[in-house]
């Protein structure tokens, strides 16, 4: 038995950062940004509102496609670096408003590649049989710890959620075929918030030095992301017999476009296999993935049967790749 995606959705607010509005916050402009990045706008969540917010709507979006209610849900998995509070998990505020009542569920903290995570592990609930129906939710709210006054963050990340529902694949062949993870916390020096954990809890002094804004090495976290994605990516398709002029669409992280073109051309993939939208929305983090797979799915770009790579790279250092066949019909 295999995990075929049935449903896919996503949200955003809607409120625009967008590059010239960032010019009149921190010392940059829309050219640096754009030759950089590519990136044009992001959304930003008002501040009254937690990342499950994004991640109950973004599930209500999948759910509704997927013709489910939220009742039929067995397990739902919150793939986040900003949880609405360390305790509860953030599953615990999306269970309660989606009125999930017959499930249980947990947060997984895998960095940028926190989807890729999270979407294996449900898989595995499916293929076991033991559950029929599991929400895999990827949703951050990276505004709320971000410093605005450091463009090398800034003017990358943004605010939003995806979501999609696995079940058992309906021929049992088709769906996620193979995936790959790996670790390596040699990186998290390069990618990192040192304030709010257990090593460094809240006081005056960790928010007087900004230990609660994310910090990285940008050009570290560059170089290894596009080894990475492409070796993994590389890996999987080969061991599974599948040609790059075979796969219809490569869903990458969206985190810089240059990492995702380098990607891509290292893969051999024609600009139109491969799903950008990263000028839209920056950098969301876990959310990125499922969003660019529901925006393709609206989009006409996936049909069932269509060959499907996913790759991501993140904190931790964390990154991965997996395959799977579209299942889900327009």
């Amino acid at each position: 038995m295999r995990a075929s995606i049935t449903g896919v959705g996503h949200f955003v607010p809607e409120k625009r950062l967008t590059n010239q509005d960032l010019e009149k916050i921190v010392n940059t402009n829309d050219e640096w940004i754009t030759t950089r990045t590519g990136i044009k706008e992001r959304r930003i969540l008002d501040a009254d509102k937690g990342t499950s917010y994004m991640g109950v709507r973004a599930a209500r979006h999948a759910l509704d496609r997927a013709g489910v209610g939220p009742e039929e849900i067995d397990l739902i998995i919150v793939a986040t670096v900003t949880p609405d509070m360390l305790v509860p998990s953030t599953a615990a505020f999306v269970q309660e408003e989606l009125g999930a009542s017959r499930c249980w569920g947990f947060d997984l903290n895998g960095g940028c590649t926190g989807f890729l995570c999270a979407l294996a592990t449900g898989a595995q609930f499916i293929e076991s049989g033991r559950h029929q129906k599991v929400l895999v939710v990827g949703a951050d709210k990276m505004s709320a710890i971000i410093d605005y006054e450091d463009r090398n963050t800034c003017v990358i990340f943004g605010d939003g959620g995806g979501a999609v529902l696995l079940e058992p694949s309906p021929d049992g062949e088709t769906g996620i075929l193979d995936y790959e993870l790996r670790l390596d916390g040699a990186g998290a020096k390069y990618l990192y918030m040192t304030g709010g954990g257990s090593l460094h809890p809240p006081t005056h002094e960790t928010v007087d030095q900004k230990m609660h804004y994310i910090h990285q090495d940008g050009r570290t976290v560059f170089k290894q992301a596009i080894g990475g994605m492409s070796d993994m990516s590389g890996r999987i398709l080969e061991r599974n017999g599948v040609p790059g002029d075979a796969v219809k669409l490569l869903i990458p992280h969206q985190a810089n476009f240059r990492i995702i073109d380098s990607v891509a051309k290292k893969l051999n993939l024609k600009p139109e296999q491969v799903m950008v939208n990263i000028q839209k929305y920056g950098n969301t983090t876990a959310a990125t993935i499922p969003m660019a797979m529901s925006e393709a799915w609206a989009e006409g770009l996936m049909d069932p049967g269509d060959p499907i790579i996913l790759s991501a790279f993140g904190a931790g250092f964390t990154w991965g790749s997996l395959l799977l066949t579209w299942t889900m019909a327009r």
